[in-house]
């Protein structure tokens, strides 16, 4: 458990008072407030425990900016998990306020751009020949990848806070009530609805969905792992990963919001302050906790380590057979950075000034950094053939590559 900030001890009698609201459902007609306090929560606003300052070092890689667009105001002020998404030449970005774009991966070009009257929440996710997008309002719509145009719209209970997972014709996604929803690939009507309990207060956000050849490998704002059948959603197995404990509601909070990853029949998934843990695909039995690194943002893997950015934005690579830490950079400590993402000889990070770090992936030592936009990045990189595309909040979205 991570030593509780001085500003979440001064925000208890607020938080405890959001509690009082009814479940999630209540939370949610309060999203923008909860939006707002997560900023300090996450170390923004706490002026004990300030953001690192960059220092100047000798840059070991050249970064070089391929191109650089604007998608609209981006996510603006709210945290959502609109992160784009490639397929062959072509790179798809939504913001905040309806705008959906298509633009060519080699130079940035715009295809086509569409306006919508929907406020986007999460996505675009890649269907076949369409593109998913999740709504604050609840909708979930597809967009034919041609040209923007409307296929088709389904409406869900609330919010859809993560980005839609598509498999073997089905479209999952998650809301803010804790319901997961199957819906079909071509038409948007519903398979199946799975429901689980949400606390009183949680962190906003909610981690993808993880699908496992015919399973559905779901983390949620309890704690718990759980493992649903992907045709009709029975439940196969449910996993305690993180036990809330302490004395108030901020204390007990242990989200499931990292995108959980797979790798030769381990599930790797972090809490919010429960740790970092591998679970057994099979049968959701704990491997190990190594209960000293937390995150809300992500993990990424490879053949061996996993690299994560904790809830300090220190950033670790672990053991996976046995969560030990090999390496933790700390220089950039409370920068609010993004997942940590591993690609070559790089683990690829954005911080909250717009910057964009590469570190090495033997030790963790800063090798270089550019900055692509004055507003924070929350999105997670995307690398794609050696390109790392950055989204930024005020919708700046540009092309990277390392020389």
């Amino acid at each position: 458990m991570t030593t509780e900030p001085k500003i979440i001890r001064s925000l208890i009698p607020l938080l405890i008072c959001l509690s009082l609201l009814t479940g999630c459902a209540g939370l949610d007609a309060g999203r923008d407030m909860i939006s707002g306090l997560s900023d300090a929560i996450f170390g923004e606003d706490d002026s004990s425990d300030p953001p690192a300052v960059l220092t100047e070092y000798q840059a070991e890689v050249q970064i070089e900016e391929v191109w650089k667009a604007s998608v609209g105001n981006g996510a603006d002020k709210q945290y959502l998990k609109l992160i784009p998404t490639v397929q062959g030449d072509r790179i798809y970005a939504a913001d905040r306020y309806g705008t959906l774009q298509a633009r060519n991966t080699t130079d940035g070009d715009l295809v086509w751009e569409t306006d919508n009257e929907y406020a986007f929440s999460s996505g675009p996710s890649l269907a076949r020949g369409a593109l998913i997008i999740g709504c604050t309002s609840g909708e979930v719509i597809a967009y034919d990848i041609a040209n923007g145009e409307q296929k088709w719209l389904t409406t869900v209970p609330s919010e859809v806070q993560a980005v839609p997972v598509i498999a073997d014709g089905i479209v999952i996604v998650r809301t803010t009530d804790g319901k997961v929803i199957a819906l079909r690939e071509d038409d948007g009507t519903q398979v199946w609805i799975a429901e689980n309990s949400v606390p009183a207060l949680s962190i906003r956000g909610a981690g993808a969905p993880l699908v496992i050849e015919s399973t559905v490998i779901i983390g949620s704002a309890n704690g718990k792992l759980q493992a649903l059948q992907l045709k009709d959603g029975k439940s196969l197995w449910e996993s305690t990963i993180a036990i809330p404990s302490g004395r108030s509601e901020v204390e007990r909070l242990v989200d499931l919001d990292v995108d959980p990853v797979e790798n030769r029949g381990a599930i790797y998934v972090s809490s919010f302050q429960g740790g970092t843990s591998s679970v057994s695909e099979i049968d959701g039995d704990v491997i190990w906790r190594n209960e000293d690194i937390s995150s809300y943002t992500g993990i990424s893997a490879d053949f061996r380590y996993l690299y994560i950015s904790d809830t300090h934005s220190e950033v670790s690579q672990l053991d996976q057979r046995n969560g030990a830490s090999l390496w933790k950079q700390k220089d950039l400590h409370n920068r609010q950075l993004t997942a940590a993402v591993v690609y070559g000889n790089y683990v690829v990070v954005g911080d909250f000034e717009g910057y964009v770090h590469w570190l090495s992936i033997s030790d963790g030592r800063q090798l270089g950094r550019i900055q692509i936009a004055d507003s924070p990045i929350e999105a997670k990189p995307l690398i794609i053939d050696g390109t790392v595309y950055i989204y930024a909040k005020d919708g700046t979205l540009a092309a990277l590559r390392a020389r």
